[in-house]
C-alpha cells in the first residue's frame, strides 16, 4: 500500500466515524492535490481553533484553488466542516475537511 493510499484509508475512517458519505474518487483526488504536506503530522490537520488557519484555507484553498467569491457563505462553509468533524475532535484530516468544503461549494467538478 502507497502512502497516499494510508492517508486515504485514515481519512476514510475519520469519515466512517463521523458518518460522512464518502466518495472515494474525490477523497483521493482532494489528497492527491495537498502533495507532500499531505505526509506532514502538523500540515495534515487543520487547526480549527486558530482564526488564521482559518482565514489561510478560505483564501488559498476555497477562493483561489475552487474559484470561490469572497463571502459570508465561505466561512458558513467552513463552520459546517468543523461542526461535521467535530468541534472536540483535535485531528482533522485536511483532505476531510477540503471534501466537505468541496461538497458544501458543489466544486467536485475541480477534482475530476
Amino acid at each position: 500500500m502507497s502512502k497516499l493510499d494510508d492517508a486515504v484509508e485514515k481519512c476514510k475512517a475519520q469519515m466512517k466515524k463521523q458518518k460522512i458519505a464518502c466518495d472515494e474518487k474525490l477523497l483521493t483526488n482532494i489528497a492527491k492535490s495537498l502533495g507532500p504536506s499531505l505526509y506532514n503530522r502538523d500540515a495534515s490537520t487543520v487547526a480549527a481553533g486558530q482564526k488564521s488557519e482559518l482565514e489561510t484555507i478560505k483564501k488559498n484553498f476555497m477562493i483561489k484553488k475552487l474559484g470561490c467569491k469572497d463571502g459570508p457563505d465561505l466561512d458558513k462553509s467552513i463552520q459546517k466542516a468543523i461542526d461535521k468533524i467535530g468541534r472536540s475532535n483535535r485531528a482533522k484530516l485536511r483532505p476531510v475537511f477540503y471534501y466537505l468544503l468541496v461538497k458544501d461549494q458543489k466544486k467536485e467538478s475541480k477534482f475530476k
